[in-house]
């Protein structure tokens, strides 16, 4: 009888100790391996985007009358493959500095906040939505909810660089996928869990573009 005691016992213990360090493992080991991915992504950004940038296009608006003052262009930001690093984000206020990969699949969060591909792109007319993670691999959005209203984001692409202003931030069920649906304008939308260390709801941020290559164009329109 007391050997099995023991045994229990001691299996007990062997359980418990391998659950605090997964959890341990989860909110703090990720985060260092996160801390290295992000290094080497801003290291490898500029030549990404230098290369993207070759192939930027820059397309007229049809011109219904000649005589009037030519309509601002479109400045198109081109295809983003899947897992793809494609700009940096940044938002002062909270001090956050990211780069932000194609895709919002599990892997592909594991490297930093991610776009969902539906979604315009950064920089685009239309509703840019990035996902992230708020409490392990790097916790880019850990401090989303500190944000206020006239808070710059800035995000940088191979079009340029792109500066929004927030406008609002609300918190919906994870079904809400309206606050994803297309907006006239220019807008990026930010997305994370929430409260802070559980998936009950979701954190979303709206902000809209105060300037950047594109700025005159959406305005026009």
């Amino acid at each position: 009888m007391r050997r099995l005691v023991r045994i229990i016992a001691w299996t007990m213990i062997w359980s418990g100790t391998f659950i605090l360090g997964y959890v341990g493992f989860e909110l703090y080991g990720t985060d260092l391996i996160n801390d290295q991915i992000q290094a080497e992504a801003r290291s490898d950004l500029p030549d990404i985007l230098e290369a993207r940038a070759e192939q930027v296009e820059e397309l007229p608006v049809e011109q219904p009358d000649p005589s009037e003052p030519a309509a601002p262009s479109l400045v198109e930001e081109p295809a983003v493959i899947d897992g793809e690093a494609f700009a940096a984000l940044s938002i002062p206020r909270i001090d956050l500095s990211q780069v932000v990969f194609e895709g919002v699949d599990r892997e592909t969060l594991t490297l930093g906040p991610g776009h969902i591909p539906e979604t315009a792109l950064p920089g685009q007319p239309g509703n840019a939505v990035l996902s992230g993670h708020r409490t392990t691999n790097g916790r880019p959005f850990f401090d989303l909810d500190l944000l206020t209203p006239g808070d710059e984001i800035i995000v940088e692409t191979a079009v340029g660089v792109h500066t929004y202003a927030v406008r609002e931030m609300i918190v919906v069920t994870p079904f809400d996928v309206w606050v994803t649906e297309h907006r006239d304008g220019a807008w990026l939308t930010l997305t994370t869990c929430n409260p802070k260390f559980s998936a009950r709801e979701r954190l979303v941020v709206f902000a809209e573009m105060t300037s950047g290559p594109n700025f005159d164009y959406v305005d026009a329109a």
